[in-house]
């Protein structure tokens, strides 16, 4: 196996009988030339991209990104697939690495971006937001730059994304964004503001997201006996009149629509927030009795 372009001290590309490949490791390209053979004992990642494209543009992301930048993400991703158990997909190889570049760049500039699904990302990819935190550790030990969880958030989302069959980003951003918002109709609906470290608060998010995914695969909704409805629409008059208002605003803003079964369910994880742990807007605690 012998190089057939250097792309950095770390990155070279090689002919492997017909087929170029993309070998890294480090220090493989360190003081190297064409032609010269490839130190099999440094080689740590191999890459073979069939689409030409992606091909052309992780070779772009090699030579024209700081070394120190790409490490930090190969090792990232290295990371995300001994935890998830799972090969992720190429492409993460190109987005991570260019989205990480890019908000160090920011980030030393002091440029600071705002992830208003931060919270709503903790619950849905709690798994990849935690594997993201060793963004934090790496970008500050290498280069000497804190991450603030906003960051992370976006990196848990790339790891999301580049797990097979999980969507692409914008769909996963689509779902998420649809999510803050009915939780934003919500605390409007009830003036109250919800706190995102309880389990209810988790049961309600986990429960929509499966609800729109439901919706988007042509799965089934959850059934109820219209018995059980009536019950429902009875006892939890205001938690129902909310929830018939967050079907009210999906229709309207994302042409989607929830089967009245559907609201009855997200009426009782609306009640069981509302009733157990909620703080009003005006600072004072609402109690079990005041539901």
């Amino acid at each position: 196996m012998k190089i057939k372009r250097i792309l950095n001290n770390n990155a070279v590309v090689v002919n492997d009988g017909n087929e170029e490949q993309i070998v890294m490791g480090a220090g493989i390209g360190f003081q190297k030339t064409k032609n010269d053979p490839v130190d099999q004992s440094r080689i740590e990642k191999v890459f073979v991209m069939k689409d030409e494209s992606k091909y052309q543009k992780f070779e772009q992301i090699l030579t024209t990104l700081p070394e120190e930048h790409i490490q930090v993400a190969e090792e990232l991703i290295s990371h995300a697939e001994r935890e998830l158990g799972v090969v992720l997909h190429e492409h993460i190889h190109i987005a991570l690495t260019d989205h990480l570049s890019f908000a160090i760049e920011r980030l030393a500039k002091g440029m600071v971006i705002q992830n208003t699904l931060l919270n709503e990302i903790k619950v849905l990819y709690a798994k990849e937001f935690q594997i993201a935190r060793l963004a934090q550790t790496l970008i500050q030990e290498k280069i000497g730059i804190e991450i603030p969880e906003d960051e992370v958030g976006y990196i848990a989302l790339h790891i999301h994304t580049a797990r097979i069959n999980a969507g692409d980003m914008a769909k996963t951003l689509d779902i998420t964004t649809m999510i803050r918002d009915i939780i934003d109709e919500i605390e409007q609906e009830l003036n109250i503001r919800i706190s995102d470290e309880t389990v209810s608060y988790e049961r309600l998010v986990t429960f929509l997201r499966f609800a729109i995914q439901r919706s988007s695969t042509g799965e089934a909704f959850h059934e109820m006996e219209p018995d059980m409805v009536q019950i429902i629409k009875n006892k939890y008059r205001r938690s129902f009149a909310c929830a018939q208002k967050i079907g009210e605003f999906v229709s309207e803003e994302y042409e989607f629509e929830f089967p009245e079964a559907e609201l009855a369910y997200i009426s009782m994880h609306i009640q069981r927030i509302y009733s157990r742990f909620v703080v009003p807007l005006d600072g004072s605690l609402l109690g079990e009795d005041d539901a």
